[in-house]
């Protein structure tokens, strides 16, 4: 089947500083499920990126935790767990994926066509990932440096902002919520979890916050410590915390 992308694919190449030796690779990566499941319908086997999403997510964590293991020789696991959650969460890696401009090139089916899915943070975050295993398994031996080389320079800027002043301190939401909390006796500040959605290997948890039983904030992640986190922060705006 001849497949028509919204820009060349070249250009892509041209912006990931990398050619593919295997062009399916990277067609496939760049391949949502609803283009996959419409062109099923029609008796046409097309490949979605699940499968390449999956493999990129551990790629990308193991990328970023040899960097940070070896940029930060005396911070606490403790921190560099912190920094690297927050540098491929949801909203990181679709803002990566956004100064690529990876939306101009994926294939959607219409209904996300139509709904706007080339900026929608999911589609990006997952198309991104996938992106990363495609890299991976193309360049073979030097797989994981070819990725490094590419995520690297996306992800440094945002960890040394976040190495900067107290930044790293202030991103431990759920503890400046409850310090505050805390100064009011008898308050009972909890966190429950009232959704779960996506499959088993990439569950997006939702929790709310609350104070006395009272919504005070909600958030969504990749886990239920992540989502506890964004609760939190939405939370924080309430007591005019930023």
């Amino acid at each position: 089947m001849s497949t028509t992308y919204p820009r060349p694919l070249v250009e892509l190449e041209r912006t990931l500083g990398y050619t593919f030796k295997n062009k399916m690779l990277l067609r496939t990566a760049l391949t949502h499920s609803s283009f996959s499941n419409e062109n099923k319908a029609r008796k046409i086997n097309v490949e979605c990126n699940e499968r390449l999403e999956f493999l990129g997510d551990s790629v990308l964590s193991i990328v970023v935790s040899e960097y940070l293991y070896d940029r930060f020789t005396k911070r606490p696991e403790g921190d560099l767990t912190k920094i690297r959650a927050s540098v491929v969460c949801r909203e990181a890696l679709s803002k990566f994926a956004m100064s690529i401009g990876l939306g101009d090139y994926l294939l959607l089916g219409h209904g996300e066509e139509l709904g706007h899915g080339r900026e929608r943070p999911s589609i990006l975050e997952n198309a991104f990932e996938a992106l990363l295993a495609a890299i991976f398994l193309d360049s073979g031996e030097e797989g994981k440096n070819q990725v490094a080389a590419f995520l690297l320079p996306l992800v440094i800027p945002e960890i040394d902002l976040l190495d900067s002043g107290n930044e790293l301190s202030e991103y431990d939401h759920k503890t400046k919520l409850q310090q505050i909390v805390q100064q009011a006796n008898g308050e009972i500040l909890e966190y429950v979890v009232v959704g779960e959605s996506g499959p088993d290997h990439r569950k997006i948890f939702e929790v709310e916050a609350r104070l006395n039983s009272n919504v005070i904030g909600h958030g969504q992640g990749r886990t239920k410590r992540e989502a506890e986190q964004n609760a939190a922060k939405e939370a924080l705006t309430l007591f005019g915390e930023k």
